[in-house]
């Protein structure tokens, strides 16, 4: 079995299922008594990917959210996140048959995935760039929510926006597909000025306007934030912050910090 092995198990998040669902059922416990419903059809979601300590309870309140809001099952979820590690020209697609994680693994749509590579001249397949934390740690949310979907799995380097927004475009159209766009807001700034770049952005989100990111936002998946924005406005969809905060509220450290947010998109 050809699989996409886990890279960051037990650092970036547990490497024990048990662990994993303490956390979720943690995180849960405190979203019990949230009331964040608004009957939007969601399509997308942005979602923070540092270690679960710091991001998780961001990420997991808009799984959970989505859990309960998806208007219909979904057979396949698209996570889109940079590459950290390795120098990357254009994007890769995971081609493997599985994606490991401690509660199980998820099938990979080999067949979508490898279609989508035979159609984008940007997108390939290189191993060396599925070692990424910026999706990986998406998986475990899509197992524990959405346990029998397949996955697809694409990391980006230097590669133009557009390219990813036409990319996104094609994605949209299918009510099969289902994207996630994998991101952390600012890095290593006080707290203060940490919420000043953050704020740039949440308000970017709110209001699909990726002008709003040059006057100073920050974001490590900034090309996919601005593509996935970019398509969702031309099909006058809606945004909704699900959540927002910074490593602060886990380390109580305001001198070095960085910045999460989670929101659905959708009509």
């Amino acid at each position: 079995m050809n699989m996409r092995r886990t890279s960051v198990a037990g650092s970036f998040y547990p490497n024990s299922c048990e662990e994993i669902k303490r956390y979720i059922n943690h995180f849960d416990s405190i979203i019990r008594d949230i009331d964040v419903h608004n009957n939007m059809d969601v399509k997308a979601m942005i979602s923070p990917h540092a270690g679960y300590v710091y991001s998780g309870f961001t990420a997991n309140f808009a799984f959970n959210f989505l859990s309960k809001e998806l208007k219909k099952n979904i057979k396949r979820v698209i996570v889109i996140g940079p590459s950290h590690k390795v120098y990357l020209k254009g994007a890769s697609v995971a081609l493997y048959d599985e994606y490991e994680t401690p509660c199980g693994n998820l099938e990979i749509d080999l067949n979508f995935s490898t279609t989508l590579m035979n159609s984008y001249d940007f997108l390939i397949f290189d191993d060396k760039a599925h070692h990424e934390h910026s999706t990986e740690t998406q998986m475990p949310f899509i197992k524990h929510y959405f346990k029998d979907v397949q996955v697809v799995e694409i990391v980006y380097g230097d590669v133009d926006f557009n390219q990813i927004l036409t990319l996104i475009d094609e994605l949209l159209e299918d009510d099969d597909n289902f994207i996630v766009i994998s991101t952390d807001l600012s890095h290593f700034y006080t707290l203060e000025e940490a919420r000043k770049k953050d704020n740039i952005c949440l308000n970017a989100i709110e209001n699909f306007d990726i002008t709003k990111f040059d006057a100073g936002g920050e974001a490590c998946g900034m090309i996919g934030v601005k593509a996935i924005l970019s398509s969702c406005l031309k099909k006058n969809f809606r945004s909704k912050i699900v959540d927002y905060r910074t490593s602060f509220d886990a380390s109580g450290d305001s001198n070095s910090v960085v910045g999460y947010v989670s929101a659905l998109i959708g009509k």
